[in-house]
């Protein structure tokens, strides 16, 4: 029996030719409509060496006081994620933006649903944000975890 040897410069080259991985998709639904949005910004764990997409951002159409659900893939689950929203009161001035609580890979979780404070409050941006190792200090002298991934939906009233 022989044995075929192949080159070790050849073994490089075939190895660099590897699909790098795909970055997951977060699903946000509302109002019986569903869209699957790609990260804008994709980061290593330390949150450098980013893939930036600026078109990466889902359209839905959310009434107001509706809720928005979001499913995550298990990737994004086991990992240290949150939810950032932008929204207006009823008399459209726009609010303090709000953060679910954070996520993590002690207690996974698959699916958000993102409810208003008031019924009448109108959402503006939704935005979910996967953390990575790096940390740095805020503006107030708190340490902040720097967002690895962001996915945004921008919801059309």
């Amino acid at each position: 029996m022989r044995r075929a040897l192949i080159p070790v410069s050849l073994l490089v080259v075939l190895s660099g030719c590897a699909a790098a991985p795909t970055a997951p998709e977060v699903t946000f639904y509302a109002d019986g409509r569903t869209v699957n949005v790609r990260p804008s910004q994709f980061c290593d764990l330390q949150s450098e060496n980013c893939d930036v997409d600026p078109d990466a951002v889902g359209v839905l159409r959310v009434r107001p006081g509706k809720p928005v659900q979001i499913s995550v893939p298990g990737d994004l689950a086991d990992t240290a994620w949150s939810v950032k929203f932008t929204y207006r009161n009823a008399q459209g001035e726009p609010q303090e933006p709000l953060r679910s609580k954070l996520f993590t890979e002690r207690d996974p979780k698959y699916a958000y649903t993102l409810v208003l404070p008031k019924p009448d409050d109108r959402l503006d941006t939704v935005e979910v944000q996967q953390y990575g190792a790096r940390i740095e200090a805020g503006t107030t002298g708190a340490f902040d975890f720097v967002a690895r991934g962001t996915w945004i939906l921008d919801v059309d009233n």
